[in-house]
């Protein structure tokens, strides 16, 4: 009886030679692209499905900010999957996830089957999103590190740069529904894909352990109610009363330190006894490095800038300035084609350039982005077109330059059996960021709009909306501008 082939890493290594890396990196990619297209196409549909639904600004930003939350928690799984059950069953089993979730999200008919189903796709996109990084830092050398992380993340924005001019084409001509349906080709393309080039072994070539340590249930219950809290607790600030807002934020403060203490305890724990008992979900002396600990800073304060700002764009060209979904994925279009080419500059660069000084050249640019878009003035039609597509490529041309380096130079420093756990964490806390910052900008937006007397689905009084508007991208720049001190930490020791 024939014997199946073999897909472990060092089997597929001598099947594929030197060339097996990138055809990994390949396969990983398009579903990351999958995960990463669904976390923000949404946003071009939302103001589509607010009026499908009959919805306030407030439930309708749930569905960018429920997935957020999923995809966040999931984050901290992904090294305990992958050491259990390998690669391939984790990556394919996230695919399928994906995939159903676009389709049960495209055929729902009420809004609560619409946020399961961003749920499911968050908690899909949360368990795939470290791989890629885990991937380059082991299988690639020192030396072309950054090239990989470059080119990874120019065929990764590739797809949110083109997903919003086409999602905005398919809102107008088929409705929001066909937002959802956007990942499944992908999601087919990286099933087929993860068959061939995806490993069956877990992280460093070893055999999967379906009967290793168990999962920190513990800490993934404290880490979900705790990221719950905090962004329900920041919708109450504005929607709610201070006495709920109050006791939310004060529930995620308590889940943090009891979720602190009981991550040293479990870590203790393990050291005493490295054959049994649970691994931490969050290993804490990942903090003990430097670079680590203050990229960690930085990659939370720029997830709060960039998906606060994913979410914001859109709405503020759509109701602010009154332009349809398919002209503002067209804007957004330019900015997007240059992220994409300079990540793939900026790549080859963080092979050779400190990361604190790439990462701090592109804090300025995305902190000088969100400034200047008090420069537009509708009352000047002519000029309003040429600065939104300036300010937005600035900004790209700031993420181009943080994307690629900070999480490879934050985790040069880790010993290899820790960046599985190292790219869990960077990514959730730059996800937990992103959650926050989703809702923190619906929050100032409110606020603004309500000191200036007016409603956003309201027409006219068009100035006091977009002074709003400006406030909250003001907002915005100073978030920005306070991960400069981290980002100059991130720089290595002589």
């Amino acid at each position: 009886m024939p014997q199946p082939p073999d897909h472990s890493l060092p089997a597929l290594r001598a099947r594929y030679g030197e060339r097996y890396r990138w055809l990994l990196l390949l396969s990983v990619m398009v579903g990351t692209m999958a995960s990463i297209m669904s976390s923000t196409i949404i946003n071009v549909a939302i103001p589509d499905m607010s009026q499908h639904f009959t919805l306030g600004q407030e439930r309708a930003q749930w569905a960018t900010s429920g997935f957020m939350a999923a995809m966040t928690v999931s984050m901290l799984t992904t090294p305990w999957l992958l050491a259990r059950y390998g690669y391939r069953r984790t990556y394919s089993g996230c695919m399928w996830l994906l995939l159903a979730g676009g389709i049960a999200g495209g055929l729902a008919n009420n809004y609560p089957l619409v946020l399961a189903a961003r749920v499911a796709e968050g908690l899909a996109a949360g368990v795939v999103q470290p791989i890629p990084a885990i991937i380059i830092l082991r299988a690639f050398e020192p030396h072309e590190q950054g090239r990989a992380s470059g080119i990874f993340g120019m065929g990764v924005v590739l797809a949110p740069a083109i997903g919003p001019s086409i999602g905005g084409l398919l809102v107008d001509g088929f409705g929001w529904r066909s937002i959802f349906f956007m990942v499944v080709p992908f999601c087919v393309a990286s099933l087929w894909l993860a068959r061939r080039f995806v490993p069956t072994t877990s992280p460093g070539g070893a055999v999967a352990n379906p009967v290793g340590a168990a999962l920190d249930w513990r800490g993934l219950l404290l880490a979900a109610v705790g990221t719950l809290c905090l962004l329900n607790g920041l919708v109450e600030l504005q929607g709610g009363t201070p006495a709920s807002a109050a006791s939310l934020l004060g529930a995620a403060a308590v889940s943090l330190l009891v979720f602190v203490w009981l991550q040293r305890r479990t870590l203790k724990a393990r050291r005493r006894h490295p054959d049994q008992g649970v691994d931490p979900l969050m290993n804490l002396s990942l903090f003990a490095d430097r670079r680590f600990a203050m990229g960690s800073i930085v990659a939370f304060i720029y997830g709060i800038a960039l998906f606060g700002s994913t979410y914001l764009l859109p709405v503020y060209m759509q109701m602010g300035l009154g332009l349809s979904p398919s002209y503002v994925g067209s804007i957004l279009l330019p900015a997007g084609l240059v992220l994409a080419v300079t990540i793939a500059i900026v790549g080859r660069l963080t092979d050779r350039q400190p990361t604190h000084r790439l990462v701090s050249i592109g804090l300025v640019a995305l902190t000088a982005s969100f400034a200047l878009m008090v420069t537009i003035d509708p009352s000047r039609p002519t000029h309003v077109i040429p600065l939104l597509v300036s300010w937005a490529i600035l900004g790209r041309i700031g993420l181009g330059f943080i994307l690629p380096s900070l999480n490879i130079g934050a985790m040069r420093g880790l010993e290899r059996g820790l960046i599985p756990q190292g790219s869990s964490v960077i990514n959730f806390l730059r996800m937990l960021g992103g959650a926050a910052g989703v809702s923190l900008c619906g929050i100032v937006l409110e606020w603004r709009l309500a000191v200036h007397g007016v409603v956003l689905a309201t027409p006219g009084e068009a100035q006091a909306r977009i002074a709003a508007f400006d406030e909250t991208f003001l907002m915005l720049a100073c978030i920005c501008a306070l991960a400069l001190i981290a980002a100059w930490r991130v720089r290595e020791a002589r």
